[in-house]
């Protein structure tokens, strides 16, 4: 029986384990992990992540051929292929400080490997990670080997949180990339073996190592670029009256573009988008390309700017201070379907929100109030760190209350802000919000999911985003 081993059980590791056990029952698969309360809720009733479908992939498995445990060596040691699905944090300090990926993780976790290994072994990047880490990894596994042969393959994950599952079953592709040499070649061919039990073989993609790192790099570069483009258009349409969803919608028609990741929002969030640019700047600047680092700076730039204009239109908007007066934020998740906050548009809105002074009622349905908490009072880039590496009793933010339900956040509510597209907030009662809020009541909807034109019909005072601006807001414009 082939075995397979994940070193690292989060929103990759957990998901993509879970769905090569189902499709491969015939392959014994292993996730591992040094956090004893993680691996504890993968074993549970009550999975340690919020992914639909995936419940229904882990209990079907669970005890057969998927197992969950915290004897990483053990594991590792047994394991005809590991996949090392590892943190990849962006550097707080040092050189590359706020661009370069810190591979503290990965090193640790590769050195671990040749410790424990007494056969050969296939090791696969599953983290995304910059170019050329597979050479290092090579370099410290053939230093410290014993004579035992490591073939590194880089197989990055496309997923997309809120569709993980889905997207496991019928990727758009499957990214393999390994050594140009016979050893390199059977290697691929092995992980081939694995995904072809349910990819049909010519979505399997086999590159050299460094097109399938890059490759990772780049898609998720493309994407976070779709998006601020159109939050740039989103304020040129704003200050003249066009519809940014009018627009978007013409431009996605044409078949060269696509209507995709045209949806003007607050901002983008998730654990990749910004830190895989950052990792592409570093990059550029290391190899000496600056015009081309600034190029993809300018994407990071825009999406910060799109998150300081919604809230300067908060604040415009409500007599220019928002200084005690009690904000609604609906949603937390950085989108819907998923639980994770990681680098989510929320964070930055709320620290706004909170600068002036303003107090907060949150409510997200599948977001703990100790995230939020732990949210609002970390550094940047510390959240990216292995949760126990993180302070374990988060500095308490006053002025922040958290609600389990939507109707009672928003009650005696200056503002709503709506900062994640739940599918529930499209259907709450307006009428019964605008009935128990403070009067003007205002609704500043961050991602274009509710009818305006209804809720002006209520009373409400409504921002969208990139839409033509309410009489009272032309009154009071934003500087951003």
């Amino acid at each position: 029986m082939v075995k397979i081993c994940c070193i690292g059980a989060g929103y990759v590791g957990g998901p993509t384990m879970a769905v090569i056990a189902l499709k491969c029952p015939a392959i014994e698969v292993a996730v591992v992990d040094i956090s004893v309360s993680r691996i504890n809720a993968w074993n549970s009733e009550q999975l340690p992540i919020y992914e639909p479908g995936l419940d229904d992939v882990v209990k079907q498995c669970r005890g057969k051929n998927l197992f969950f445990s915290t004897d990483v060596e053990k594991h590792v040691s047994e394991a005809d292929i590991v996949f090392v699905s590892v943190n990849t944090p962006t550097k707080t300090q040092g050189l590359g400080a706020g661009k370069a990926a810190d591979l503290t993780y990965w090193e640790s976790a590769a050195r671990m490997i040749a410790d424990v290994s007494k056969s050969d072994k296939i090791v696969v990047e599953k983290s995304t990670v910059p170019v050329k880490t597979a050479e290092a990894i090579e370099k410290i596994l053939a230093h410290n080997s014993k004579k035992i042969n490591f073939q590194i393959l880089s197989n990055p994950e496309f997923l997309a949180e809120g569709t993980a599952i889905k997207d496991l079953f019928n990727p758009d592709r499957v990214l393999i990339g390994g050594r140009e040499t016979p050893e390199g070649a059977k290697a691929i061919q092995a992980l081939k073996d694995v995904y072809a039990h349910w990819v049909p073989v010519d979505r399997i993609i086999c590159t050299n190592l460094w097109s399938a790192e890059l490759s990772k790099l780049a898609a998720n570069a493309f994407l976070a670029q779709r998006i601020s483009s159109v939050n740039a258009m989103s304020a040129l349409c704003e200050a003249t009256g066009a519809d940014v969803t009018q627009v978007s919608h013409a431009v996605g028609m044409d078949s060269r573009i696509g209507p995709k990741f045209l949806n003007a929002s607050v901002g983008f969030g998730g654990s990749c988008f910004q830190k895989d640019i950052l990792n592409l700047v570093y990059i550029c600047e290391c190899n000496g390309l600056p015009e081309v680092a600034n190029y993809w700076k300018q994407v990071i730039k825009v999406n910060d700017y799109q998150k300081t204009r919604f809230v300067n239109r908060v604040v415009a908007s409500m007599f220019n201070t928002v200084s005690g007066k009690k904000i609604a934020v609906l949603g937390f998740a950085f989108k819907k379907d998923t639980g994770d906050t990681r680098e989510t548009p929320a964070i930055d809105v709320c620290r706004g929100l909170l600068g002036d002074k303003a107090r907060l009622s949150i409510y997200d349905p599948q977001v703990s109030e100790d995230q939020i908490q732990r949210d609002l009072s970390m550094k940047k880039f510390d959240w990216d760190h292995p949760v126990h590496l993180q302070q374990s009793t988060p500095t308490s933010v006053e002025q922040v209350s958290f609600i389990g339900d939507a109707y009672e956040a928003t009650k005696d509510a200056h503002g709503v802000c709506i900062l994640t597209e739940w599918d529930e907030f499209k259907k709450l009662d307006y009428q019964r919000i605008y009935d128990n809020m403070q009067k003007p009541a205002f609704v500043f909807d961050g991602r274009n999911i509710v009818d305006a034109e209804k809720l002006r019909e209520i009373g409400f005072i409504v921002y969208s985003i990139g839409k033509p601006l309410d009489a009272w807001l032309k009154d009071m414009p934003a500087v951003a």
